[in-house]
């Protein structure tokens, strides 16, 4: 031992530490010696050493050792905090080696084995666990910053009171991070409850060094570790094609398909790196392509074993952002070769890839930064980057996964995907060769974090402010924390907020006014457990497998969730869809409000997810190390292209193309945008407006804020909004053409350095930037908790909720979550001081500014131009128009219906004397049960009488003892208002009665601004008030308080009610925010009244709707059956013989005729269906005519370019030497089945029908050769009849489209998606709802929940609404009697609710349709047969003898004898032979059936 481990060293160990080091190492590195001295001195040790240096085992030996040698405790005393959960599970998994080597050594010298417990608790440690840790505290606890805040929240922060040192690993990636703070406050709380633990940091990339020390100790003494680096990079950058602007290949084994995309060529190159190596790990940057990217590598290996080329088409409901994996998984009988490994893959599925990679069962891995941070991977021998990784610390993270033994070689592949990702790798490589890390953000002051530490802190017992403020100060990011800031989040914390619109925000804390004292109350412990840490909900939906929950909705099993999707993906997503997750297919079950259930789909071709979130920012140090690259490739070509494969690792074909890229440039532009200068460059884009790309590769976060600079000067100039868009590559502006002069460099070089800070500030303000940040930071304060713990809370609902406060914090820049959101916006994601710089070095001519105008984008411009692809998709949290509707602009015609006007009050009494009880704390459940929530009642409503008080608490309490505690507490006090004692909490003396804060017995000093916020709070509480009533009550002059109510309604607080004028003492006023709760629950109470109708009445309702139970008569019931028929494609064969004739009694065909000639209808073909039918619509005249494709046959398109030229033709004036007059004919025909080309009568129709019809053959005999059947009639078939063209898409998409709803609500009266989606009017359900929606505004329709199990999304007309219930009320009469006449319709007629709106009933045998041919028979709307298309088959849905059926059957037979049915053969009856079905023979002979060998028929009767 003492030849290889040096003896210093390891001489502060026990000999069996000493025996298992010597045994396993060859001898400790210089970081280990380095450490093992400062811990063993006791030092706080910041450890900064490359990865593979044996850190970790560095920092843990020494406790180990310790612990093995000393008693348990009975208490944690080593603490392990990690960035990542997997990181965690990861050490806990690595210490087990060094414990078992130390017992096998102790075994060995005789001595005594120690026992050192290692637990881990974490997110995903189950509550049966963590109740175990609590019983039981382990020796080493590793966790998360998240779960060591809950421990010191509860009953588990006694575990943690002889902890004796911490160890946070990964430090870099909290230090300047709100993680990082609250991981800093969580610390100082640590060393106030017990013992200071000494603070041990571990990082490979940190800058500066110093600020992280400062970081992860304050203001104690820090030892940094720190010797020379002799890890040893081999990096290489590689482009497999000479020019990456020339990507058009030819890809499948036959050459089958064509692309465009750089993959064709990176993934192959890719695939032999992988069967190159023995373990691989793949980054890359987003979820989404490590799932298409894990996709493509596995599809390529399958080919090269054989399989064929995967091409396929998108699946179902796969969108531009959701391409497709043909899913090749475990299933596949080729072994895949790539997982995919990402924080959306489950905890489960992640440890069994890491498990296989480690295993060498895997060959790669393709991760995004979930494997980034110290995961120790094993023998992973190759790292491949996608695309440039961002900056160099992540780049030496993430090569450093290979190698990571100790001196062993990182060995990285970059492969850029575009010349301006070349430019950032070859940046990236050469600077790691330089160890050239950016530096860290220095984090300050983060309120949000403050306020959720201060409710944690005051859980375990109360505390004075002076001792929150000095030992939060205590931690570095709070160093610098002002008293005033610190004061202003108490405040807010303790219900003190600057106006009466925050008083629907519960305090966190309770303040002592006597003494100060703060303590949590009630429900503050939930409220951190549930809604504390400081990582941003994204909303997204957690999946699992099906199966694994107990019932629907609840929360799965451990150990079966399967991963997590983004809510945008699973709201473009339907049952039966079917994804790729972590290389697997999944089909997707169900969907609830709170998850996602699958199963597996082995093979299934699925679409590749996607994630929403943010891109970092590109370091302004690797920006402006970029322009240095560009400019030394502009000024010396040859020579930078001779050092890059040495200084960069560039291979051949990534120099060539690096150096053409900067040429065409120069041959573009003549000048490049380098560290010292700016290009401006213009251009017209598509549509003739200007295109300003302003050049720099100085990152996002310097030039977001230049971009609101440039937004602001630009509106002012043009006076209209400009578009601006941002990356890490430039500034694209879009401005519309316009007699102006276009922007040029003076957009840059004319700002006032003097206003930048105060024009960002006001323009981030208005930002989606600002309100995504401040729900963000409004969440971690604790004021948008939770509504229902361990539920998915949307984020749409985030944001709502979110949205509402802001608006009310916008109007006080003071409020705490307001500075914070501010604050972050411009030193967290903005680097102002870089932008300043950058300013000042314009100003001052150090960096210049270029202006040129191009024909087209130059190359620079089109990768910025690249890059913003889908960047306005899910754009922030500013409110869309749904939102923005929802917030109830007030109109005359809103209050006449809600409130009345003189005499007549229309909403419902009850509901105002319900709410006005409600917000007066009057009502049962609203009223005070204890004292914290008298205190709440009061700060909401106050100022109060005893007696008032006593009548908003619960029955048999006594308020008295309550008001004695708060009293005693401070916390409210009597005040004399208008002559009456009230009482009030104490926070409201401020505005009450500021100058007698100290009086025992104050007296009321109304001030204006009093008056105003009094008024403000009587009017939010009330639901109709007068000035009056006030005036009387706080004894305030009436005009004064008029004065306040006028400013409040031009505020837009208040609205004012009444028909008299101002100064009359019957003007009342209303709050908004009780009007929009009064209209909520006045439509609420509205559509309660309206029950929903079975789907046995509304079945019923559709035939009355349309009229079908009492036909028209003459002419005019014609015009309006058509009218309700407007464009329903209907077999021309059944028009007239069924559809029409059921809805006009006494229907002739010259009547359609009429119509026709005279304009009042027109008919147009929609589809052929046999050489003897087609399908048809009929159309009012008045009603513009949907757009359709020209057809695709030339001839037939020939031949409409002439009837383009007006007139009617027929076909003998189409014939001449080309077309003969038979061709003609079938050309028109074949236009008039696409629905182009029209006659001004149905008689061509009824000839094509009819002689095709009249001509039937019969089936071929064995014993009888058929002769080959000529039909020569169809050819001639309106021969003489003139056709014209159909004027079709006169109308504009968006009017077309209200028109076509229009119809559909005219023709079914309830409208619900079934029936939307069975027509072909409109696209899609989602288009009809936006019209839909917006005609519920207006107040043309009504939407709610007619009908039983038809869904939410059902709206109908007024009139439908009240024959609804004028249907239920006849179904449930008690008297009802008589059977429901027969009618007898075409399957597809709109007036058949089943197939359509509502499903088929279960039948014997086969399932109905609504095919072209069968018919069905109703009786009061239920499903009495079906006889299917050809009349041979009969589905019968009652029993023999029922008078029903025998009515349908007779009902039949009529129709036939009527002539408007040809004769009918029943061959089969449910299923089964019509002459085995004795029991209903009966009821056919009856209704003149008679039997044949084949069955039932029936002829028409001579």
């Amino acid at each position: 031992m003492d030849d290889k481990v040096p003896l210093d060293a390891l001489a502060g160990f026990s000999e069996p530490t000493r025996a298992w080091f010597a045994g396993a190492f060859d001898g400790p590195t210089p970081a280990q010696c380095a450490a093992w001295r400062a811990i063993s001195a006791g030092e706080h040790a910041l450890v900064v050493a490359p990865t593979g240096s044996g850190k970790t085992l560095a920092a843990f030996l020494h406790s180990l050792d310790k612990l093995a040698n000393t008693p348990s405790t009975g208490k944690v005393r080593v603490l392990y905090i990690s960035p990542l959960k997997a990181l965690a599970v990861d050490v806990e998994r690595n210490l087990r080696v060094p414990l078992r080597g130390m017992q096998a050594a102790a075994r060995r010298l005789g001595l005594p084995e120690p026992e050192v417990r290692v637990a881990v608790r974490s997110g995903d440690t189950p509550a049966s666990e963590r109740r175990g840790l609590l019983r039981h505290p382990p020796d080493i606890l590793i966790t998360t910053p998240e779960s060591l805040f809950l421990m010191l929240s509860s009953a588990a922060a006694e575990t943690l009171s002889e902890v004796e040192t911490v160890i946070i690993d990964e430090v870099h990636a909290l230090a300047a991070t709100k993680r990082g703070a609250h991981l800093a406050v969580s610390l100082e709380r640590l060393a106030a409850s017990g013992r200071d633990p000494q603070r041990i940091g571990l990082s490979a990339t940190v800058n500066p060094v110093r600020q992280v020390a400062e970081f992860l100790a304050g203001d104690r003494p820090v030892s940094v570790i720190e010797p020379p680096s002799e890890k040893t990079w081999q990096l290489s950058v590689e482009v497999p094609l000479d020019d990456m602007t020339e990507l058009h290949a030819n890809v499948g084994a036959e050459g089958e398909a064509v692309t465009n995309s750089i993959w064709t060529w990176v993934v192959p190159r890719i695939l032999d790196l992988i069967e190159a190596h023995h373990s691989t790990i793949c980054f890359v940057n987003s979820r989404r392509l490590a799932e298409r990217l894990t996709a493509q590598l596995n599809e390529l290996h399958a080919m090269r074993q054989g399989e064929p080329y995967a091409q396929f088409d998108m699946p179902a409901g796969g969108t531009a952002r959701s391409s497709a994996s043909p899913g090749y998984d475990e299933s596949s009988e080729v072994a895949i070769i790539a997982r995919a490994h990402h924080g959306s893959v489950s905890k489960q599925r992640r440890l069994e890839i890491e498990s296989e990679l480690k295993a060498g069962r895997l060959p790669c891995v393709v991760a995004t930064s979930s494997l980034e941070l110290g995961i120790d991977m094993g023998a992973v021998d190759l790292v491949i980057q996608a695309q440039a990784p961002g900056s160099v610390a992540s780049a030496l993270q993430r090569i450093g996964r290979a190698g990571h033994g100790v001196g062993a070689a990182s060995r990285g592949v970059f492969f850029p995907t575009s010349r301006g990702d070349l430019l950032e790798c070859a940046t990236v490589v050469e600077r790691m060769k330089q160890a050239l890390i950016e530096p860290l953000a220095r984090l300050r002051n983060p309120l949000d974090v403050l306020a959720q530490q201060l409710v944690s802190i005051c859980l375990s017992s109360p505390r004075r402010p002076d001792e929150l403020f000095d030992l939060v100060r205590r931690a570095d990011p709070y160093r610098e924390l002002p008293r005033a800031g610190f004061d202003a989040v108490v405040d807010m914390l303790c219900g003190r907020y600057p106006s009466e619109q925050f008083a629907e925000l519960r305090p966190r804390l309770a303040r002592d006014a006597s003494t100060g004292v703060l303590s949590a109350r009630p429900g503050a412990r939930q409220l951190v457990t549930t809604s504390g840490g400081t990582i941003p909900d994204r909303g997204n939906y957690p999946i699992y497998l099906a199966g694994s929950t107990e019932q629907v909705g609840a929360r799965a099993n451990a150990g079966r969730r399967v991963g997590e999707l983004d809510e945008e993906m699973v709201y473009e997503s339907r049952v039966g869809d079917v994804f790729t997750l972590g290389t697997t297919s999944w089909r997707i079950e169900e969907i609830t409000v709170n998850q996602v259930v699958v199963s597996p789909a082995p093979g299934a071709p699925g679409r590749l997810p996607f994630w929403h979130g943010d891109s970092p920012s590109r370091p302004i140090q690797l920006g402006e190390a970029m322009g240095e690259l560009t400019g030394r490739l502009a000024t010396e070509a040859d020579r930078c292209a001779a050092e890059l494969p040495g200084r960069a690792g560039l291979d051949a074909s990534a120099v060539t193309n690096l150096v053409q890229y900067v040429r065409d440039e120069l041959a573009a532009t003549g000048v490049v945008p380098d560290d010292r200068t700016i290009v401006v460059e213009r251009f017209r884009d598509e549509l003739g407006d200007w295109r300003v790309c302003v050049l720099s590769t100085l990152g996002s976060a310097v030039l977001t804020p230049l971009s609101l600079l440039l937004r602001h000067d630009l509106r002012l100039r043009y006076g209209a909004e400009p578009q601006v868009m941002c990356t890490n590559d430039g500034i694209v502006l879009r401005i519309p053409d316009t007699d102006a002069q276009p922007p040029g460099p003076e957009i840059v070089t004319g700002i006032d350095l003097a206003t930048v800070h105060e024009t960002v500030e006001r323009e981030v303000g208005a930002s989606a930037l600002f309100s995504a940040r401040f729900r963000e930071c409004a969440a971690r304060a604790l004021l948008l908790p939770r509504r229902n713990p361990g539920r998915r809370s949307p984020l749409w609902q985030q944001r709502q909720r979110a949205s509402q406060l802001l608006e009310v914090a916008r109007e006080y820049p003071d409020f705490p979550i307001t500075l914070e959101a501010m604050r972050e916006c411009l030193d967290d994601v903005f680097d102002m001081a870089g932008l300043g710089d950058l300013l000042e070095q314009v100003a001052t001519r150090r960096i210049r500014v270029l202006g040129v105008e191009t024909e087209q984008a130059s190359p620079f411009a089109q990768q910025l131009l690249f890059g913003l692809v889908g960047a306005f998709i899910y754009d922030g949290d500013q409110p869309v128009a749904e939102r923005r509707l929802a917030a109830l602009s007030l109109d005359p015609a809103m209050l006449d219906e809600l409130l009345g006007r003189g005499d007549t009050e229309v909403f419902d009494a009850g509901v105002a004397d319900e709410l006005a009880a409600e917000l007066q704390r009057l009502a049962p459940g609203w009223q005070a049960s204890d004292a914290e929530q008298l205190w709440d009642l009061l700060r909401r409503i106050g100022p109060l009488t005893g007696s008032e008080l006593a009548e908003r608490c619960v029955p048999d309490s006594n308020a008295d003892p309550w008001l004695a505690e708060l009293a005693a507490q401070g916390r409210v006090r009597r005040l004399d208002v208008g002559g009456r004692a009230m009482w009030v909490v104490s926070d409201d003396l401020h505005w009450l009665a500021p100058a007698q804060l100290d009086d025992p017995r104050p007296q009321a000093e109304l001030t204006a601004s009093a008056v105003e916020r009094l008024c403000e709070r009587w009017a939010r509480h009330h639901v109709l008030v007068r000035p009056a009533q006030l005036s009387e009550r706080f004894g305030i002059d009436e005009r004064a308080v008029r004065a306040s109510f006028d400013l409040l309604c031009r505020s837009g607080e208040l609205t004012r009610f009444g028909d008299s004028d101002l100064d009359d003492a019957s003007t009342r006023y209303i709050h908004q925010q009780v009007l929009t709760t009064l209209k909520r629950r006045t439509l609420a109470r509205l559509r309660r009244s309206v029950q929903p109708v079975s789907q046995q009445v509304f079945a019923g309702f559709l035939p009355a709707w349309q009229e079908l139970d009492a036909p028209g008569l003459g002419i005019g019931a014609l015009s309006a059956a058509i009218d309700q028929l407007a464009g329903v494609p209907i077999p021309a064969s059944m028009l007239e013989s069924l559809v029409l004739p059921a809805r006009v009694a006494d229907y002739r065909p010259e009547m359609l005729d009429e119509l026709l000639a005279d304009g009042t209808a027109r008919w147009s073909g929609a589809g052929q269906i046999s050489d003897r039918d087609g399908w048809v619509q009929l159309w009012p005249g008045d009603v513009g005519l949907p757009s359709v494709d020209d057809p695709p046959n030339p001839a037939a398109a020939a031949l409409l370019d002439r009837l383009r030229s007006g007139g009617a033709w027929r076909a003998a004036d189409l014939a001449d030497t080309a077309l003969t007059e038979a061709e003609a004919q079938r050309l028109i025909w074949e236009l008039a089945w696409a629905g182009r080309v029209s006659t001004d009568s149905f008689a061509a129709v009824r000839q094509w029908c009819g002689q095709k019809v009249q001509r039937r053959v019969r089936a071929p005999s064995p014993r009888r050769r058929m002769l080959p059947r000529t039909i020569v009639a169809a050819a001639h078939a309106g021969g003489g009849v003139r056709w014209a063209v159909l004027p079709r898409g006169e109308l504009g998409p968006a009017d077309q489209r209200v028109q076509d709803v229009g119809l559909l609500l005219g023709r079914h009266g309830v409208l619900t998606k079934p029936a939307v989606v069975n027509e072909s009017l409109v696209a899609s359900f989602a288009q009809a709802y936006q019209v839909l929606t917006a005609l519920e505004e207006r107040g043309t329709i009504r939407r709610g929940y007619f009908v039983e199990g038809l869904g939410g999304a059902q709206f109908a007309l007024p009139g439908a609404v009240e024959r609804l219930r004028e249907l239920q009320a006849a179904h449930d009469a008690p008297g009802r009697t008589g059977p429901s006449p027969v009618i007898l319709l075409a399957s597809c007629d709109p007036g058949n609710p089943y197939g359509a709106a509502l499903a088929w009933p279960e039948l014997e045998g086969h399932r109905p349709n609504r095919a072209a041919g069968s018919m069905v028979l109703l009786a009061g709307g239920e499903l009495i047969a079906y006889l299917e298309r050809g009349a041979h088959s009969l589905l019968v849905a009652r029993q023999p003898g029922d008078p029903a059926l025998s009515e349908a059957f007779a009902q039949l037979a009529d129709t036939i004898d009527a002539g408007r049915v040809d004769e009918i053969t029943i061959e089969r009856i449910n299923g089964d032979p019509a002459l085995e079905a004795r029991r209903y023979r009966d009821d056919l002979v009856q209704a003149g059936f008679a039997m044949v060998p084949q069955g039932f028929r029936k002829r028409r009767r001579a």
